[in-house]
C-alpha cells in the first residue's frame, strides 16, 4: 500500500456553512458528525468547527446516498477505510473509487473487479461495469452542491485560504451570500458596481447560487 499523507485541516466552516456547501440541512450535518460519517477536525467543542476537507467528505456522503447507499453502510465504508489506510478523510480520498450496488458501497479495484466495502461481512467481490463518481474537489471549489445544479457558475470560489473558506464572488474577498444580499435590494446591482466593483454577471451568479442553497437548506 502507498503511505498517503493527508494535508491538515483548512478552513474553519459552523455546520450552517458546511450544510450549505453540501447540500444538505445544518441539522443533517450535526447528525452525521454525530454518528461519525463526518468530524469537525477544527473544533469539536460546541459549536463543532469544520474544516475544508471535512465540508468535501460531507460531499461525498450525500453523493453515495443520491446514488443509493444507504447510511449504515457508508459508516462501514468509512471504517473499513480508515482502518486500512488511517486516513481522516477517506471517502473522499478514493471518490473515484467508490459507488453504490443495492444499498451499499463498493469499491472499484486495479484489478477491474468491485469490492462490497459497505456489507456486513467482509468485503464480498462482485462484478459490475466500471464508473467512478464525479469530481467533489472541482465541485466544491465552484460553490458545493449547487454548482451541480447550476453547473455553468462561473464567479462563486470556495477556497480555504480565503476569507476563512466562506464562498466567496471569485478572485475577491467579497462573501457571495453578501452579494447576493445587495443585489437584491433596489438599486442593488448599481451599489455593488460602483461601491464594490462587482459586474452584473458576478452578481447574477451570486445570486443563483444563494438561490439554490437557500432552497436546498429548506428542502433538505
Amino acid at each position: 500500500m502507498t503511505n498517503v499523507v493527508e494535508m491538515p485541516p483548512r478552513g474553519q466552516y459552523l455546520a450552517n456553512e458546511v450544510a450549505l456547501l453540501a447540500g444538505v440541512s445544518g441539522e443533517r450535518i450535526g447528525q452525521w458528525a454525530r454518528r461519525k460519517y463526518i468530524r469537525a477536525s477544527q473544533s469539536m467543542a460546541n459549536p463543532h468547527v469544520y474544516s475544508y476537507q471535512d465540508v468535501a467528505e460531507a460531499m461525498v456522503v450525500h453523493e453515495l446516498l443520491d446514488l443509493g447507499a444507504d447510511l449504515r453502510s457508508i459508516k462501514r465504508a468509512i471504517g473499513r477505510l480508515r482502518e486500512r489506510e488511517g486516513l481522516d478523510w477517506p471517502l473522499q480520498r478514493h471518490r473515484v473509487d467508490l459507488d453504490a450496488f443495492h444499498g451499499t458501497v463498493i469499491e472499484h479495484g486495479d484489478d477491474g473487479r468491485a469490492y462490497d466495502i459497505g456489507g456486513k461481512r467482509s468485503p464480498e467481490q462482485v462484478v459490475l461495469d466500471d464508473r467512478n463518481l464525479t469530481k467533489i474537489a472541482n465541485e466544491l471549489e465552484r460553490g458545493g452542491w449547487a454548482a451541480r445544479i447550476v453547473p455553468d457558475l462561473k464567479y462563486i470560489e470556495v477556497n480555504p485560504d480565503r476569507l476563512g473558506g466562506r464562498p466567496v464572488i471569485r478572485g475577491r474577498r467579497i462573501a457571495a451570500d453578501e452579494v447576493a444580499r445587495i443585489a437584491g435590494m433596489p438599486d442593488g446591482i448599481d451599489i455593488l458596481r460602483k461601491d464594490y466593483e462587482i459586474s452584473a454577471p458576478e452578481a447574477h451568479d451570486a445570486t443563483r447560487w444563494w438561490n439554490v442553497v437557500h432552497e436546498l437548506a429548506t428542502a433538505a
